[in-house]
Formats: C-alpha cells, sequence, structure tokens
C-alpha cells in the first residue's frame, strides 16, 4: 500500500480522472514521483468499479482501492443491504472471507460488533484505513486466515458468513467442495462456534447439490438485479431441521425488492395447466427460474405454461405485479410458416425450449436486432415449434 496516493494532490488527481480509461492512463507518464503510472491506472479503474458496486463510498475522502480483481468479487451495495436485513439487530458477526469489506461494512450497519477477517495482508490494510475513513468504528479487522482464527475463538458469535473463492490456482470452480475454504468439511466447526452461518454462492451452482451437501438449511435467497442472478445466499440454522424455504428475490437499484417464497414440496405437488398462447406472454424473472419455481409461480399469478419445459407463461387477461417481463401477444405462427416468410423482420429474438439458439436464429432467418418487437421461438403443448409475435408492457 502506498501512503503517498493518499495525500490530497494525488487524491484530487484521481478525481479528476475519474472517467478516463485506465489503460491509456497506465501509458502515460505520471505527473508524481512518488506515485507511478500504473498504480494512478489502478485508482482510478478502483473508483470505476467502486461506483458501480456501492456509490454511496466513492464521494468519500482517501479510499484506496485494491486489484481490480478483489472488487470484481466483491457484492454489490443493494446485495449487501438485503443481506445486513436478514440479520437480527444488536448481533455479533464474523466474516471470515471478508475481501473489499463491502458485506462487512453493511452488517456493521446492524450489528452490534462484525470480524471482518483477510488472508491478503494489503488488502486487509487497505479496508482497515477504508473503514476509518468511512467512519465505521464497531469493525475487528484480523490480517490472517479467518477459519484458523475462528478455531481460536472462545466468545460465542451470533453469526458466521462466509464467501469461499470460486477461483482455485487460478481456474474457476463450481462445486461447493471445490471452493476454498471448503465450507462442506467445516460446517460442524462453524456450527460449534456460532448458531447460524450465512454462505454467498456461485449463481451457477446447483442448488439441489449444495442442499444435499449442507446441514440444516433453513433459507435460500437467490438474488437478482435487472435479470441478472447476482448471488445465492444459504441460511443454514443449527436448530432448524425442518424443509428449506427457497425465496426468488428481485432487488432494483433503490434497494428495494419483491420475493417469491416456496418449498421444493410444494413445487413438486402443484399441477400446471397448459394452453395455447393467449393475448397475454409471461416470461419470469432469471430469480425465479433459478430457484425452480416452474409450476409453482403459474399456481401463483392464475397462468397457464405453453409447454412443461418452455418456462413461457399466458393469460387471456392482463396479470398485475407479475415478476419478470409481461408482453401483449400479437400474432402467433408455426415456425414451419415462418421460414418461408420472405419480410426482413426486426426484432428482439428469445428462444426457450426451441432447437435453434438465438445467434442461429438470427443469421438463418436474416433478423436485425433491435427494436420494440419481441420474437419468442418456442415449443407449445402438442410439440410444434411455433414463433410469438409479441411487444412488451412496461
Amino acid at each position: 500500500m502506498n501512503l503517498a496516493i493518499l495525500s490530497a494532490e494525488v487524491q484530487a488527481y484521481i478525481q479528476s480522472e475519474r472517467k478516463s480509461d485506465p489503460a491509456k492512463l497506465a501509458l502515460a507518464k505520471s505527473p508524481f514521483a512518488s506515485v507511478s503510472s500504473a498504480e494512478i491506472a489502478r485508482q482510478v479503474d478502483g473508483l470505476q468499479r467502486a461506483y458501480r458496486k456501492v456509490p454511496s463510498w466513492v464521494d468519500k475522502a482517501s479510499l484506496y482501492y485494491p486489484d481490480k480483481l478483489n472488487l470484481e468479487q466483491s457484492s454489490s451495495s443493494e446485495t449487501a443491504h438485503f443481506k445486513a436485513s436478514l440479520l437480527e439487530e444488536g448481533k455479533t458477526l464474523i466474516d471470515l472471507t471478508g475481501g473489499f469489506g463491502i458485506d462487512s461494512y453493511y452488517f456493521a450497519q446492524r450489528c452490534k460488533h462484525v470480524t471482518h477477517c483477510e488472508l491478503n495482508e494489503e488488502l486487509s490494510t487497505i479496508v482497515r484505513h477504508n473503514f476509518h475513513t468511512l467512519g465505521t468504528q464497531n469493525i475487528d479487522f484480523h490480517q490472517g486466515d479467518g477459519v484458523a482464527y475462528l478455531r481460536d475463538q472462545v466468545q460465542s458469535i451470533d453469526y458466521i458468513y462466509i464467501d469461499p473463492s470460486r477461483r482455485v490456482k487460478q481456474q474457476k470452480v463450481f462445486r461447493l467442495e471445490d471452493c476454498e475454504p471448503n465450507m462442506v468439511i467445516l460446517q460442524d466447526l462453524f456450527f460449534e462456534k456460532a448458531p447460524i452461518i450465512i454462505s454467498k454462492l456461485a449463481p451457477l451452482l446447483d442448488i439441489s447439490l449444495a442442499l444435499k451437501s449442507l446441514k440444516n438449511v433453513r433459507d435460500v435467497y437467490i438474488i437478482s438485479i435487472d435479470n441478472d442472478c447476482k448471488e445465492l445466499i444459504f441460511i443454514q440454522d443449527k436448530e432448524y431441521i425442518g424443509t428449506p424455504v427457497i425465496h426468488a428475490t428481485l432487488l432494483d437499484k433503490n434497494e428495494s425488492s419483491r420475493t417469491f417464497s416456496f418449498t421444493l414440496e410444494e413445487e413438486r405437488e402443484t399441477v400446471t395447466n397448459f394452453h395455447q398462447p393467449e393475448k397475454y406472454l409471461y416470461e419470469p424473472d432469471v430469480a425465479i427460474n433459478k430457484a425452480g419455481a416452474f409450476k409453482i409461480i403459474a399456481k401463483q399469478f392464475n397462468l397457464s405454461k405453453l409447454h412443461p419445459h418452455s418456462h413461457l407463461y399466458t393469460s387471456d387477461t392482463i396479470v398485475e405485479n407479475f415478476l419478470g417481463k409481461t408482453f401483449a401477444v400479437n400474432q402467433v405462427e408455426l415456425f414451419s410458416v415462418f421460414k418461408k416468410t420472405k419480410t426482413a423482420l426486426k426484432g428482439n429474438v428469445i428462444a426457450k425450449n426451441f432447437p435453434l439458439k438465438v445467434e442461429d436464429i438470427r443469421k438463418k432467418l436474416k433478423i436485425k436486432d433491435g427494436g420494440s418487437l419481441y420474437l419468442f421461438f418456442t415449443t407449445q403443448m402438442d410439440e410444434t415449434l411455433i414463433v410469438i409475435y409479441a411487444n412488451r408492457l412496461s
């Protein structure tokens, strides 16, 4: 950590270059003898990433930014704020894999005390400085192995939070057992130290497999922002022996949320109605699909499905507040007829349960991208391939 970066002169320069290309700054000559052009570029890049991740921090003076990988792996302010809302106030928490500290910062707004553990010495020092600048005082910092630190604790802790690394030896991993630390084999230790374990897991993780590996899972939150799946949150409660509740949670940039909750047993027992496309078409948010709420979402909103595997829904009268996108259907055409159409089209192509991928459809049928028209290529209940012309409703 180069303390010269924190000087008023250098900080002012970094702020003045906040919209510049970091790659170009890295190649330019530094105006400061004590700060290299590469260091300036890293700080500007960090400032830009922080603006996207946690904009409330950006206007704070003298923040120091680590390597971009540390920022890329951080939570956003929206997801961190939501996770903090799941905690009881006035409790204690240890963040075993603290990283850049965005989660710890929001936990500290709700907890009595937070311990931030970070193996990387420089990153731990950076976070300690930033939190002092941000005025957060109820956090302690441990530079070192969080799990080893936890083993030595004799005082009780209310929450353990862990975000295991999905990058091991420069390779991305997706199985829970392959992440570091391996929380599957550490569960017993964790439950010796705290009654509740909260883990942030990869969006691509298979939820069903994780439920087989993790004990006493009380809640699973699938968090999306703008139809982009951001995080899976598993909450394990030492005293809980019931069925896990799955929560598909849709966040927005204002940190408000809408949640659809169910159990996998409820999903299995739900009977679905099927129908050809009617006046309105519904495409669920990615969090709904990731949660596996394929049948129960139809029951909740009184919708019919087009096909067991299409995950598109329809109704003759409009349904308000659907957890996803709603479209007005203009026309439905057999794909065999659509292929023969010579008229050039421009539209947003969506393929659901269809033998061709979007890029193949565009190339083969010469469909230009964009405009207000949506073209759904899918399969209906009688296994015929169809194309649905639709316009999105606000």
